[in-house]
């Protein structure tokens, strides 16, 4: 009689229980998309480890033995690192791959069959394209063995599947394949016209060339780059004193420096400039000073001494006296209320700035007054122009005067805001505002970042007195140590310059 009603109970336990145990839950499959990105991350990070493993070749470039590698990187381009002078960085395509080619050493017997055979330099570009072509082939070759190699490797370790691991190395050789393609598509042979080179200063102006050749004539540009490989051995034992490429002689070389703002450490950074690039004229939109007092005006007498002509125009923080005091610096020129100078066969006008607030707390007339002042400089530049006298380049302090005289001048500079820019304006004047050559001044210590030291090189055409290229030279840390040098063209110099069909295209 009691059986039967614990069966019944027992039964009844059993059936409770069953729903309170999701035994499956536990062990259920993860989601299609988490397993989708983990078998993506583990692609990824096999193909990374295998490139950084093998995924490099050694070759030889004209003279020098280089290696050649592959590497990951979220905006492509092409990397040339020349120990220990730095690298020069070119825009040559978007893909999540960077070709990275490292210059090893300089091979003693090909250089000294150069230097006994000079015959042999009118080949060498062709050459040195060759020898890259090559390279690239077998890295290719190698890369693809590499990530197939790594992810499926990598694969296995994680999944301990040879499906799941076959599957890796598939979708990695699919990865790399993609990135190529990428890389085929976006391909840019004008990034050589536009490198950017960090490193030391000294030899800055020698890896990046002469603008002028490189607007008018791609074939010679590309007779420098093979001159720079055959002086690598000069490169490495005198950094301090590299030879220059001589200036086009139809090229005028303008130095833009604005916002020294009382760093003494400026004047040696200009010197620098105007002895590296042979500057033929300076110009200086303002903010020499600081607060424009009688005795800070012994800051001013290096001016006198750069190598070059100094133009100048009153920034905020000079005041009268400051402009007063150089007028009488020689190889000093002050413009001022659109008045003009023909220096280095350029003619250049310019005005100060109307405002002086040294103090940053005194009321100002705003924008207003600097308009006012724009347009008074616009008007003597139109005066100019209907005399048969048009100026070439006009200077003023703030960019907000230097807008109104769009379509009267081609080219206007300004400085007072610290940082660059550069803007076509509506009616085709070419506005070029500069950071500050003075890092701030010495004010900019009390920031908990030392301000970028910034200055540019402007290549004006000797014929047409129009902007054909300019660098941009920017140094880094207390601006004394490292430096930065960009390469820019004007959009419609740009188009014009390229490469013909007889010139062999450059390789990455």
């Amino acid at each position: 009689m009691v059986r039967p009603p614990f069966r019944a109970a027992v039964a009844r336990l059993r059936i409770r229980r069953r729903p309170r145990t999701p035994v499956a839950s536990l062990t259920a499959a993860p989601r299609p998309w988490v397993r989708a990105l983990g078998l993506l991350a583990v692609v990824v990070l096999g193909a990374w480890l295998g490139l950084l493993a093998v995924g490099s070749v050694r070759t030889p470039v004209g003279p020098m033995d280089t290696t050649m590698t592959l590497r990951p990187s979220a905006t492509g381009g092409t990397k040339i690192n020349v120990s220990p002078l730095g690298a020069l960085h070119l825009d040559s395509h978007h893909a999540p791959v960077r070709l990275d080619v490292d210059v090893d050493q300089l091979d003693p017997e090909r250089s000294q069959a150069l230097v006994k055979h000079p015959e042999r330099l009118s080949g060498l570009q062709d050459e040195v394209t060759d020898d890259v072509a090559a390279g690239t082939r077998d890295l290719a070759v190698r890369s693809c063995v590499a990530v197939v190699t790594g992810a499926t490797a990598l694969g296995l370790a994680v999944y301990r599947r040879p499906r799941r691991a076959l599957a890796a190395g598939g979708l990695a050789l699919a990865l790399l394949a993609a990135s190529g393609v990428s890389a085929y598509a976006t391909w840019n042979p004008k990034s050589v016209l536009e490198p950017k080179f960090s490193g030391l200063l000294s030899s800055a102006p020698s890896v990046v060339g002469d603008a002028r050749s490189i607007v008018t004539d791609f074939d010679v540009y590309q007779q420098e780059l093979a001159r720079l490989v055959t002086n690598v051995t000069k490169l490495y034992d005198a950094t301090s004193t590299l030879p220059v490429y001589q200036p086009d002689p139809a090229t005028i070389r303008v130095l833009h420096v604005s916002d020294i703002h009382l760093n003494p450490a400026a004047w040696h950074i200009v010197q620098s400039l105007v002895e590296q690039y042979e500057i033929d004229v300076i110009i200086d939109s303002g903010d020499t000073m600081d607060h424009g007092t009688p005795a800070e005006n012994g800051f001013l007498d290096p001016a006198r001494d750069l190598g070059a002509p100094y133009v100048w125009v009153r920034g905020n923080h000079d005041s009268e006296a400051t402009q007063d005091y150089l007028k009488k610096l020689r190889n000093v020129h002050v413009l001022d209320e659109g008045s003009t100078v023909d220096i280095a066969g350029l003619r250049v006008a310019g005005t100060g700035d109307p405002q002086f607030t040294p103090d940053r707390v005194r009321p100002r007339g705003g924008e207003e007054a600097e308009r006012r002042a724009g347009g008074q400089l616009a008007e003597a530049l139109r005066a100019q122009q209907r005399a048969g006298t048009p100026v070439d380049i006009a200077v003023t302090h703030d960019p907000t005067a230097a807008r109104e005289t769009d379509g009267s001048v081609p080219l206007v500079l300004a400085g007072h805001v610290h940082h660059r820019v550069n803007e076509l304006l509506p009616q085709g004047t070419r506005l070029k505002v500069e950071g500050s050559t003075g890092g701030g001044g010495l004010r900019a210590v009390q920031n908990e970042k030392p301000e970028k030291v910034r200055a540019s090189v402007l290549y004006m055409d000797r014929s047409t007195r129009h902007l054909q290229a300019w660098d941009e030279i920017t140094l880094g840390g207390l601006g004394l140590t490292t430096a930065e040098v960009s390469r820019h063209l004007p959009e419609e110099n740009l188009s014009k310059s390229t490469p013909s069909p007889s010139a062999p295209t450059p390789s990455p």
